[in-house]
């Protein structure tokens, strides 16, 4: 079983969250709350995004990778790792 399919409750209570943080980003600009408040939002989002991204990407070296079947199923997730790295460093 994959590891997102074992971890489903926790990682969706995660995006829950965030989406919560990002609809206290609308409240906030709709509110016309000060530019300092929306900062401190926006970090916390990314903060909490990167979280979540880090963790799906552990999983994914320890199962995917380091624990592959073979070296063909590891090798491809090897790469799938490094494109999700190389979309996220940009």
């Amino acid at each position: 079983m994959a590891h997102t399919i074992r971890e489903k409750s926790k990682l969706l209570a995660r995006v829950r969250r965030l989406k919560g943080q990002m609809e206290a980003v609308e409240r906030a600009l709709e509110k016309e709350a000060p530019c300092g408040e929306v900062l401190q939002l926006l970090a916390s989002i990314r903060g909490a995004l990167a979280g979540l991204t880090g963790e799906v990407m552990e999983g994914h070296l320890h199962e995917h990778v380091l624990h592959a079947e073979n070296d063909r199923q590891r090798a491809q997730a090897a790469e799938e790792l490094a494109e999700a790295l190389r979309t996220y460093i940009r």
